[in-house]
């Protein structure tokens, strides 16, 4: 017996997954960037946090170790004045002690008895501040952190004469050392600011440094796909971009020779291809037409000198029948190789061609030619345009199912374009283009006869809105 084991990923999984993709998704230049600001952002932030939290401990310590040792220092110099009942020279020394140390927020004395010799306070001393503290007589002394409405206060009291005498507490403010963490926090954002400013030019640099080859060879490959096999990529430095540069070109070398090999056997094999269409079609037309012309008379002459009408019907249908099959091979002859295309150049001979073709495929096709009334074109061109529109004009009919055909056909200076568009119902260019290639063999065939002689052949389709044919070869 087997269970499945695999599972369904968990809510935090598949958030984490979508999060992963989201990330590869970004460009290698953003991820460069964003993680040389990234780190610098957390760098700056952790050491502004650091330095408050380590500062923040050594300040308290330093503001407790104050504090202890301005109320043993008020203790001793109280010790005489409590004894002689000095109340004066107690509330002078509270104040001196008060002014003369900007973090003392309130000083005060009392009696053995507990009882409020001298403090700082004016007319109204704090209520439950006597109460929040106090040190045993055999303690040097007690601190007490206070929380108040004016901030945490480090009360320390300290025994006077081992308690015999009185006590003394002194309250220190930590209103300075927020004062200076705050300080230290703003210089620490201002700095990590200023660092994250520097870190957003250096990765600007940085990603450019770095991906500027690789977006070059992007380009270079796009180049390469699209057949354009003179494109180089430049090698900036010997590290590993300018490697896998030179590993491109090489292979780009390499491809260009064995295209240009394939191309030539392709032309070899076209022009061999022509040369045998052309052969054939001569000996259709000088051999086969004669023998068939020959046969047809001499049936004529056998009916005419043989009595009987049996005899002489018979001999009619058989020389229909060897006139029909003349008019095939005729047929034949002309779509293997026109001798008009030979003799009197691409205009004719496409005009010759449509004439038969729209009355064949019951077809209206509307011609314009212009620029080729008396200009003759390389043996090659003229042949390619001619099967390019030869096999367009098949597709329409066999395909297409459309009604009207235009076939535009300029000749220029510098180029030749030929235009065949239909009103048919059209397809999708990517899907059947990246069929198999042997189900689109017409138009690959189409495609590599343009490129064999420089051109270019560009589809323009979409299914219910019919199908335009672009050739255009630079002269």
């Amino acid at each position: 017996m087997s269970a499945n084991l695999d599972k369904a990923p968990t809510w935090p999984q598949a958030r984490f997954l979508s999060l992963s993709q989201t990330l590869l998704g970004f460009s290698l230049q953003v991820k460069i960037f964003g993680l040389v600001v990234g780190s610098l952002v957390l760098l700056g932030t952790w050491v502004s946090f650091h330095t408050r939290t380590t500062l923040q401990v050594s300040l308290t310590q330093q503001l407790d170790d104050r504090a202890i040792s301005i109320s043993r220092d008020l203790s001793a110099r109280s010790t005489d004045l409590i004894l002689t009942n000095n109340a004066f020279t107690l509330h002078q020394l509270a104040r001196d002690t008060l002014e003369n140390n900007k973090d003392v927020r309130y000083v005060f004395i009392l009696d053995s008895w507990g009882r409020i010799l001298a403090h700082t306070f004016g007319d109204h001393f704090p209520e439950g501040l006597l109460e929040a503290n106090s040190a045993a007589p055999q303690q040097r002394y007690h601190l007490e952190v206070i929380s108040t409405e004016e901030g945490l206060i480090h009360d320390v009291a300290v025994p006077v004469f081992e308690g015999k005498a009185g006590m003394v507490r002194v309250g220190l403010s930590e209103k300075g050392i927020q004062q200076v963490l705050n300080d230290a926090t703003r210089d620490g954002i201002l700095a990590t600011a200023f660092f994250a400013l520097l870190g957003t030019l250096a990765g600007f640099l940085l990603t450019r440094i770095l991906t500027r080859p690789l977006q070059e060879l992007v380009e270079v490959a796009r180049a390469v796909g699209s057949g354009d096999w003179r494109r180089k990529a430049r090698i900036y430095a010997p590290d590993e971009t300018g490697l896998l540069a030179e590993a491109i070109n090489e292979m780009t070398d390499k491809l260009a020779h064995a295209q240009e090999v394939r191309s030539q056997l392709l032309k070899k094999v076209i022009s061999a291809q022509e040369e045998e269409r052309q052969r054939l079609a001569r000996e259709l037309h000088d051999e086969t037409s004669q023998s068939l012309t020959a046969l047809i008379l001499g049936l004529k002459a056998l009916g005419d000198s043989t009595p009987g009408e049996q005899v002489k019907a018979r001999t009619g249908e058989l020389r229909d029948q060897v006139s029909r099959t003349l008019e095939e091979v005729r047929h034949l002859a002309l779509e293997l190789r026109p001798s008009t295309l030979d003799d009197a150049g691409l205009a004719a001979a496409i005009r010759r061609y449509i004439l038969d073709y729209s009355h064949k495929c019951h077809l209206d096709v509307d011609l314009h030619i212009t620029g080729l009334e008396e200009k003759r074109l390389d043996w090659e061109i003229e042949t390619a345009l001619y099967r390019i529109i030869q096999e367009a004009l098949t597709n329409v009919a066999r395909h297409s199912g459309g009604q009207n055909v235009s076939v535009v056909l300029e000749g220029r200076e510098d180029s030749i374009t030929a235009i065949v568009e239909d009103d048919g119902q059209g397809f999708n260019v990517e899907e059947t283009l990246s069929a198999a290639p042997r189900q689109q063999l017409g138009l690959f065939g189409m495609k590599e006869r343009a490129a064999l002689i420089g051109g270019t052949l560009t589809l323009e389709s979409s299914p219910g809105k019919g199908t335009t044919v672009f050739v255009k070869i630079p002269l």
